[in-house]
């Protein structure tokens, strides 16, 4: 037979697995954007100053290496620089423009132009969980022909600025 008591010390167990779990559950959802301050796991926790530097850019998963350079835009509050591709062999080398931000879903959207006018590609990347702002991973759009290729952007080195100092 169970005594009052016996019920009352159950449900109190009860409720206090619930909350516990509810915590923990809580808990998860806001580290899942979170990660930490050192390590944020969500590009909109990334310090803009972070994605100043030399970035190596790999399109469609082939070992071609194009070198990015990021830096402060001028004008608002983002990224301006250049991509170099073929930089291996100087007569192939082709340079572009890029510009470009952290969208408001955490999306690292930069917009490149051959001539500085017109847009001929359009890059939208995610951060990378644990990678620390060292790596994006996304589409990038060849506005040419609407073809989409997929990229992995790493870091490779800070601003000349801010060598030596932590990243």
């Amino acid at each position: 037979m169970t005594t009052m008591k016996t019920m009352t010390t159950k449900k109190t167990t009860a409720t206090a697995a619930l909350l516990a779990g509810a915590l923990i559950a809580l808990a998860g959802c806001a580290s899942m954007r979170g990660g930490s301050a050192d390590c944020p796991a969500d590009a909109r926790d990334l310090p803009l100053e972070s994605l100043y530097g030399q970035w190596e850019a790999r399109f469609d998963n082939l070992p071609a290496v194009a070198v990015v350079q990021l830096g402060k835009h001028p004008d608002y509050d983002g990224v301006r620089g250049t991509i170099t591709r073929n930089g291996a062999n100087a007569a192939k080398a082709t340079v572009a423009q890029l510009a470009g931000d952290v969208d408001d879903e955490g999306a690292l959207s930069i917009d490149e132009s051959q001539d500085g006018r017109a847009i001929s590609g359009v890059w939208s990347g995610k951060l990378q969980t644990g990678s620390c702002g060292r790596e994006f991973r996304g589409t990038w759009r060849n506005a040419a022909d609407e073809s989409t290729h997929p990229f992995v952007l790493s870091k490779t080195a800070p601003p000349a600025s801010q060598e030596g100092k932590k990243q």
